[in-house]
């Protein structure tokens, strides 16, 4: 029963925590990064983000976990005041399914154009497990977090749905930060047996 308590408060503390972290307004952004990245998953990201290119924000943006059917001219029709801008500076992955596939589809496409710096655009209740993610994945990477406030937000969390969705994606941020910090355990052990491998052809 101690335990059980004890386990209750601490998930507690940390929703309270999480809550915390939840940003409640859009960020103004008053500088320039290398690029964008819009996760994908809810609505005006991609609008948003459109808007941020536009401004000057950045030379180039990501749309990531795209639907499949989803091309240059689809966004240009949804879209037809960033046209040009899409033709030029758009790049579209359609392979990233979740959040994890976000932060490795975005790894390589910083990379490949050695970017320093990324606007992360996402809802503002999924933030803080996009950034833990990208965070891991880009450690060296100045990650500029860009919230878009949900309507649920802006509405109350306090009702049922809302404090639902708060609920789940809590917890998945909590296994997401779990994974990677076993992900590191397991990367540092690896490391350690082949700094202690005997060098091939050694005498």
């Amino acid at each position: 029963m101690g335990l059980f308590v004890l386990g209750l408060v601490l998930f507690l503390a940390g929703f309270g925590w999480f809550l915390w972290h939840v940003p409640n307004e859009e960020a103004a952004i008053d500088r320039k990064a290398d690029g964008i990245v819009v996760l994908t998953g809810g609505a005006s990201r991609t609008s948003d983000g459109m808007e941020l290119l536009a401004a000057g924000r950045a030379r180039r943006l990501l749309i990531s976990g795209a639907h499949r059917t989803t091309n240059q001219a689809e966004l240009a029709r949804l879209l037809p005041e960033y046209e040009k801008i899409i033709a030029c500076c758009v790049d579209i992955d359609r392979t990233a399914l979740n959040t994890v596939g976000n932060a490795t589809g975005t790894r390589q496409w910083v990379k490949d154009r050695n970017f320093r710096s990324v606007i992360v655009v996402t809802s503002n209740y999924h933030m803080p497990r996009a950034m833990a993610e990208l965070s891991h994945q880009l450690p060296d990477v100045d990650l500029i977090p860009f919230p878009v406030i949900a309507a649920k937000s802006s509405a109350g969390w306090t009702q049922a749905a809302s404090a639902r969705l708060l609920v789940s994606e809590y917890v998945k941020y909590i296994f997401a930060v779990l994974r990677m910090r076993l992900d590191d355990v397991a990367f540092a052990g690896r490391l350690r047996i082949f700094a202690r491998a005997p060098l091939q052809g050694a005498s």
